[in-house]
C-alpha cells in the first residue's frame, strides 16, 4: 500500500505535529460532489501514527475533531490550518475561515485544547487576523506558527503573492507588534510552512511561477527558503517538491526520530480532482550542507 494515505474521504491542506512519540496529521476535508467546481470544506480531521509512513494502515483516523461550528462568528470554508503546542503546554489550532459578516473574506481564527485531539474551543471569540488587521494579506489564509529557541513566536500566512508575518505574544492569541512582509520568498503564492533544523530556519511554500516549477497548466510545486532567524530575511533555495496532480498544494514537514517527512496533497485518490484532494506523505532528505533534496513522490 502507498499514497494517498486516506481514500475513504477526500483530505487536503495537511499539518503535522509530533508529541510524545506520536505523529499527528491534521487535514481539511473536501466534500465537493463529483464534478462540483468549488471547495466545500466544513471540518478538520485528525490522523495519528506511532510509526509514520505512506502505508494507510499506519494511520489511525480520529474523525472530525474540529468544525466551523466551533467558531460562532464563522461563515464557511474550513481551509488550511496548523496545530502547535504553546508555552503553557496547551495546543493551539490556527485555522483559515471566513466570517458571517465580512462578505466572505478569509480570516485566521484560533482554537485551544489540552490534548492534540481536543476537545477544542474558540480561544478568542473572533478572528486573530482579518482584513481589518493593518497590512494584512490580500487573502488571509494558510497560517503556520513557530517558536524559536529564544521563545519568540512567529505567525506566517497569506496568498495571492502576499506573504505576511507577525510575532505573537506568549498567550498565542494576540499580536506582539506590527504585521510585516517577509523578504526573499521568491515565487511565493500561498501555503507557508515554517520549521527549524540545526539552528537554521526553513520556509516551504506553494509556488506557481518559474520554469523550474510550472511545466504544465497545473501550478503546484513547493519551493523553500532558509534564514538565520524565523523573521528572515529569506534566501530562496529552489524547488523541494515538483508539481502534483492537483492545481493546489500545501506542504507540512516533520521530524520523527531521525527521519524527516513531507506531507502534501494530490488528486490521486479514486474519483479525486482539484476539489477532491488526498493527502500523501514521503520521506524528506537533507544534504550535508543543509539543503533539501527534491522529494520523490510515491505513487
Amino acid at each position: 500500500m502507498a499514497n494517498p494515505i486516506v481514500t475513504d474521504i477526500y483530505t487536503a491542506d495537511p499539518a503535522t505535529l509530533v508529541v510524545d512519540g506520536t505523529a499527528y496529521i491534521f487535514t481539511g476535508r473536501d466534500e465537493a460532489a463529483s464534478g462540483q467546481q468549488q471547495f466545500v470544506m466544513r471540518e478538520w480531521h485528525a490522523f495519528s501514527s506511532r510509526s509514520p509512513s505512506n502505508d494507510p494502515a499506519a494511520w489511525q483516523h480520529h474523525g472530525a475533531v474540529l468544525s466551523l461550528n466551533t467558531f460562532a462568528w464563522a461563515g464557511a470554508n474550513a481551509w488550511a490550518s496548523e496545530v502547535v503546542q504553546g508555552p503553557d503546554g496547551r495546543f493551539y489550532w490556527f485555522v483559515s475561515v471566513d466570517g458571517r459578516t465580512d462578505n466572505g473574506w478569509m480570516n485566521i481564527g484560533v482554537a485551544v485544547a489540552d490534548h492534540p485531539l481536543g476537545p477544542y474551543r474558540d480561544a478568542i471569540g473572533g478572528p486573530l487576523i482579518s482584513d481589518a488587521t493593518p497590512n494584512s494579506s490580500a487573502l488571509n489564509i494558510d497560517p503556520t506558527v513557530f517558536s524559536d529557541d529564544d521563545g519568540e513566536i512567529y505567525l506566517y500566512w497569506g496568498s495571492y503573492w502576499e506573504p505576511r508575518a507577525v510575532r505573537l505574544r506568549d498567550s498565542m492569541t494576540a499580536l506582539d507588534g506590527g504585521v510585516f512582509e517577509p523578504a526573499g520568498l521568491t515565487g511565493f503564492w500561498e501555503a507557508p510552512w515554517l520549521f527549524e533544523r540545526n539552528g537554521v530556519s526553513y520556509m516551504a511554500y506553494a509556488s506557481n511561477s518559474g520554469t523550474d516549477c510550472v511545466t504544465s497548466s497545473s501550478y503546484a510545486c513547493i519551493r523553500y527558503a532558509t534564514a538565520n532567524s524565523p523573521a528572515g530575511p529569506w534566501t530562496h533555495r529552489g524547488v523541494v517538491l515538483g508539481q502534483v496532480s492537483s492545481t493546489t498544494n500545501h506542504p507540512a514537514i516533520m521530524q520523527f526520530g531521525d527521519q524527516w517527512f513531507m506531507v502534501y496533497h494530490t488528486a490521486d485518490a479514486p474519483g479525486g480532482g482539484n476539489f477532491r484532494r488526498s493527502v500523501a506523505i514521503d520521506q524528506l532528505f537533507f544534504n550535508t550542507d543543509g539543503t533539501m533534496r527534491k522529494v520523490v513522490q510515491t505513487p
